[in-house]
């Protein structure tokens, strides 16, 4: 059985408002259920999925519940925070959606100068199983070079001994296969800070050009354009958490770009 949620607590949560701006959206008829008025903001509903369908706040649908998993084209020049200065990946959302409690968080982040996919979600277990070292959750980047990689470059990142400037620890074993003399497509399963720009530093070579276009199975959806993203539930979202990515195209997902 569905647990039970107060009204304003819900709405508080997903970031309609305070509980007096709740109460006040009742009372005014612009809560409904079924069709019908809630006036009072302490009315228990059930949590489930159904409830998305069936409450309405001010004409519309409901915002998605807690649970929440997001795939988005991370644009060039924007930066995976809540609170940096200059465009935000959050802004491209609902502003809404800045008010959700959780809050919605970047599992991973992309550099303002790397653009792709970014997985975005309110779920504290999700999150934590796509970013762990543990899981090995792949994540693929297409890189442009300064210049051609060393002969040796793909045999080192698969040994597990590179070692990046600064630390002590050597990184786990990377998959590097080329396009071009310069076009390198590197799949990594961890998310140290700027690693895949250090990695090839570490062999000697610079990164020009960065862009992540799969995570776990789940490639970056072609109609998917630059500050879009598209909300994910279950083949896409499976995707994301398997082990090994898949080859092929992108995976379907199921609704529209959202811009």
């Amino acid at each position: 059985m569905a647990g039970m949620v107060r009204i304003d607590r819900l709405l508080g949560n997903l970031g309609y408002g305070s509980r007096r701006e709740i109460a006040a959206l009742c009372r005014g008829g612009h809560v409904l259920l079924d069709g019908a008025p809630l006036r009072a903001a302490d009315t228990k509903v059930p949590l489930a999925d159904a409830l998305a369908t069936r409450l309405r706040v001010e004409g519309d649908a409901l915002d998605p519940l807690p649970g929440l998993a997001l795939a988005m084209h991370k644009p060039l020049g924007t930066t995976c925070s809540h609170d940096e200065a200059g465009p935000l990946v959050y802004d491209l959302l609902p502003p809404r959606w800045r008010r959700r409690d959780p809050p919605l968080s970047s599992a991973g982040r992309l550099d303002k100068d790397t653009s792709g996919l970014l997985i975005l979600t309110d779920d504290g277990a999700l999150l934590h199983r796509i970013i762990s070292p543990r899981h090995q959750a792949p994540k693929r980047y297409r890189a442009t070079l300064a210049e051609p990689l060393r002969a040796d470059a793909g045999a080192i990142l698969a040994s597990g001994t590179l070692v990046l400037n600064g630390e002590d620890r050597p990184l786990l074993p990377a998959d590097l296969r080329l396009d071009g003399p310069t076009e390198a497509v590197v799949t990594i399963v961890e998310g140290r800070y700027h690693q895949v720009r250090r990695m090839f530093a570490a062999l000697g070579n610079r990164v020009l050009a960065l862009h992540r276009d799969r995570v776990g199975g789940y490639d970056l959806p072609d109609d998917l354009a630059p500050g879009q993203w598209r909300i994910l539930s279950g083949d896409a979202l499976a995707a994301v958490l398997a082990p090994q990515a898949k080859t092929g195209g992108g995976t379907p997902a199921p609704e529209e770009p959202r811009a």
